[in-house]
């Protein structure tokens, strides 16, 4: 599997876990104090760091430090925008597609040759 493949795989599951850790408690631990939060939040954080290390790691074998933050940046978007509308109950809004252009235009300038 190419290095960039293994990387995007490994950080898409990384986000799924940061995002949960980030804004999941607004939602299921809303009326717990925000300590209670905070601890339960990094329990899940620390899933995150354990696939988003190594997924760094192995991009860094072939991809530089801006194509890294880049690409995590990239599917960060495309994790949170399915998390906020389906878990979240957020409206989908037109602004995550002029959001998304913003992303996909810093993907181009960053890979390009």
């Amino acid at each position: 599997m190419p290095i960039w493949l293994q990387t995007a795989l490994l950080l898409a599951a990384s986000n799924v876990f940061m995002t949960f850790a980030w804004y999941g408690h607004l939602k299921n631990l809303a009326t717990s104090p925000w300590y209670i939060a905070a601890l339960i939040s990094w329990g899940i954080a620390l899933f995150e760091y354990l696939l988003q290390v190594p997924a760094n790691r192995i991009g860094a074998q072939e991809l530089n430090l801006a194509q890294l933050k880049i690409m995590q940046e990239a599917i960060t978007l495309a994790v949170f925008v399915p998390f906020a509308i389906l878990y979240m109950q957020q409206p989908l809004k037109l602004d995550y597609l002029w959001a998304a252009l913003c992303i996909l235009g810093a993907v181009y300038f960053i890979f390009r040759a």
